[in-house]
């Protein structure tokens, strides 16, 4: 099969496309073909690349990019409840080669349905940013109809997930945003729009309920004071990983693979409440281009069949 490797550390000027073992499914795992592979830039950040769940360090060749949409291409001896052939979309272990590649394996749990009304490009940004938000919203802040939610990045890979998610609670939604993409966020949902750059958020967004923040550094530590009496905020922010800071640490989160919340998710995309925004799309051929490339919304992804 074709894949995008790495054999050194480094950045997408390391990677190299070229023919690699077809990996094979374990027990309770299943071979994916890969349609589309989502681009996350900062998987070249991230420990779990370059280092194994004890700290050692991961043997080379790697292949990144842990969320795809394709097919069931085999399935193990396990496997219940997914049938080969069976169009998926999903996640799999950060530890474990990824979906730059015409086929990856994953756990059957990791896993679900793709959703019937968008094609597999669309669907394989769909798990981690729709997850974060579904994760970061209704588990750790539960927010209710009513309440005032502020999306920090709302145009980003996240937080048009977050901003959607929120009006279909029924939030009242402000989302912090470039002029550039005023018009987009509030197209997603939100009732008002901050252009970040002209104006500093905590001017006009008082008496807060909820912050979703996906940027960190000053942007969250501004967050507090927004806050009512009672408000919660949550922060996927790289930077905040391993603070010492008692607040941001019980702020911040990582997702985890869910095979309930992704049937959720595909349910509101098919009704029409949710809708992934794909940035861009390049072949697998030019991965280091897309790792490269800066998304202005949503998230660029790979179209592996395609390639």
């Amino acid at each position: 099969m074709k894949a995008i490797r790495l054999h050194v550390r480094g950045g997408p000027e390391t990677f190299t496309y070229e023919d690699a073992p077809q990996p094979r499914p374990g027990a309770d795992e299943v071979l994916v073909r890969v349609h589309g592979a989502a681009v996350t830039p900062t998987e070249l950040l991230w420990s779990p690349t370059w280092t194994t769940r004890t700290g050692e360090p991961r043997p080379f060749p790697i292949i990144l990019g842990h969320e795809f949409s394709g097919e069931v291409a085999a399935i193990g001896e396990d496997v219940v409840d997914v049938e080969v052939g069976s169009p998926v979309y999903g996640l799999n272990d950060w530890f474990r080669d990824g979906a730059l590649a015409e086929y990856c394996v994953a756990r059957e749990v990791e896993v679900a349905p793709k959703p019937r009304s968008i094609d597999h490009l669309a669907a394989a940004i769909t798990p981690i940013s729709a997850l974060t938000a579904w994760q970061g919203l209704i588990e750790r802040t539960h927010v209710a109809a009513g309440e005032r939610v502020l999306v920090h990045g709302a145009a980003g890979a996240v937080g048009v997930f977050v901003v959607q998610l929120a009006r279909w609670r029924g939030a009242i939604v402000i989302g912090t945003a470039s002029a550039h993409n005023a018009a987009f966020v509030s197209g997603l949902g939100a009732h008002e729009v901050i252009d970040y750059r002209a104006v500093r958020f905590e001017e006009i967004a008082r008496e807060i309920d909820v912050v979703f923040d996906t940027v960190g550094g000053d942007t969250l530590e501004r967050s507090w004071g927004v806050l009512k009496p009672g408000g919660r905020l949550v922060t996927i922010a790289a930077s905040v990983e391993g603070t010492s800071d008692v607040r941001e640490r019980e702020a911040f989160f990582i997702m985890r693979p869910d095979r309930e919340q992704l049937n959720e998710i595909a349910r509101l995309i098919d009704t029409g409440q949710l809708r992934p925004v794909v940035d861009r799309v390049f072949p697998l051929s030019q991965a280091r281009q897309a790792f490269e490339h800066k998304a202005a919304r949503g998230k660029a992804v790979l179209n592996v069949a395609d390639s």
